[in-house]
This record gives C-alpha cells, structure tokens and sequence, in this order.
C-alpha cells in the first residue's frame, strides 16, 4: 500500500455540489471504453463533476482498469453519481486494490453511497489503512449515520470503532472526523436509548478529548460534536471547560 497517499485536501476530494462543465457528455461516455488509458482517465475525471446515470455502468468496469489513473477517476466519478449498484463494486475494490489514492477515492464514494452495507469495510479501513483513507472512512460513517443508514445493532460498533479512532489515532485531522461522526451519531444513540452505555461511552471519549486531546482542533471538534447533543448536563461540562 502506498503510505504516501495522505494529502486530507485534494481537490477530487472537495468536489463542488453542482458545477458542470461544458463538457460533450455523450462523447465523455464514448471515451470510458477508449482503448486509450489517457482518454479513459479523462472522461472518468469528467463524471468527477457530471451527473450522469448511464455513465455509472461503465465507471463501474472502470473500478478495475489496468491503469491506476482510471481507477482514482472512477471511484470519485461513482462518488459524485451514487447508485445502489455501485456499492458491492466499491466494497470489493478495497479488498484487492492496494493503491492508496483508489483507496481513497473507493471511500469518499462509499460514504457518498450512504448505503447499510458499506459500514463493516468501512470499520475495517478505520482501524488499519493509511492515514488518508483512515480519514474518509471515519466521515463516511458519520454520512451513513446522517442517512441514517446505519442499522441499529451496528450502532454500538460504530461507535466503539469511532471512539477508539478519536482516542488513539495519531493523525489529528482522523480523529477530528472521528469526532464529528460521533456528533452525529450521539444524537441517534440518544434518541434510540436502547443502551445508556453506549452514549456514556461516546460522551466520555468526547469529554476527555475535548480536555485533552494534544490538538487544538480535534479538542475544537469534540465540544462541537457534543454541543450537538444539547444536553444539559454534558453543557455544564464543556462552560467548565472554557
């Protein structure tokens, strides 16, 4: 695997909401069947940026092209045109392709996806992948969880992996998304108050964090995640901290 693939802010990474270019769309879905990789790789980067359903068939072919270049094309352009069909695809991506930035890419589109079945990959990347994919895959819960696409037995899981990723990850921009998903599925916990042990723990991790945590920003990001919570007591708690 390819360590070197940790860059939090490439601009695939950050794609505008609606800003097509003018592109040929039709010619665009020509070319993800070129023979040639360099045109291939340029009609993936295009649907990077497009909307388009028919181009998610062959993107889908693409996820496995000999080229590397393609493949960091495809996973973002699946990223930006979600569909059910695409998850087992990506899913399956990250069990054989090792190249850090596909991995990546195959993530951001996973919590695009906001799709149940993504959850388990998604916990396995968390606790062992580069830093980069590490970072995409602790948001990309909190994406499922925004959908609320998370099942509820999964709940306690995810949030124990998260809780461990805020506490022990060494990257701080890891552990900030780690916190910002535990924000969001601490509202869930909350409500479904199944297991008051679960939300314990997530506002524990979150308290100690925000007290403790060596950087500045991930201790900013644990009291933003639990100001979310809006309880009171918890509250009381971050004014002490102040």
């Amino acid at each position: 695997m390819q360590e070197d693939a940790f860059s939090p802010l490439e601009p695939l990474d950050e794609l505008p909401p609606h800003s097509p270019p003018e592109v040929d769309v039709e010619l665009m879905l020509q070319q993800l069947q070129d023979p040639d990789p360099y045109l291939r790789m340029q009609a993936a980067r295009a649907f990077c940026e497009i909307e388009e359903p028919r181009a998610v068939k062959p993107l889908l072919a693409l996820v496995r092209d000999p080229c590397p270049l393609v493949r960091v094309g495809a996973a973002y352009a699946l990223g930006r045109n979600p569909d059910p069909a695409e998850v087992e695809v990506l899913i399956e991506g990250l069990r054989w392709d090792w190249n850090g930035y596909v991995r990546k890419g195959l993530v951001w589109a996973l919590g695009n996806a906001k799709d149940p079945r993504a959850y388990p990959v998604l916990l396995e990347v968390l606790a062992g992948d580069i830093a980069a994919v590490r970072l995409w895959a602790a948001s990309a819960l909190g994406q499922l969880a925004q959908a609320q696409a998370l099942p509820g037995p999964a709940l306690d899981e995810v949030v124990a992996a998260l809780c461990r990723g805020l506490a022990q990850d060494p990257i701080a921009a890891v552990r900030g998304n780690c916190a910002w998903s535990l924000g969001i599925l601490g509202q869930q916990v909350k409500l479904a108050l199944e297991d008051p042990a679960v939300y314990a723990m997530l506002t524990r991790q979150l308290l100690t964090s925000a007290r403790h945590d060596p950087d500045w920003g991930v201790r900013d990001d644990a009291r933003l995640a639990l100001q979310k919570l809006a309880d009171p007591d918890l509250l009381e708690q971050l004014d002490n901290l102040s």
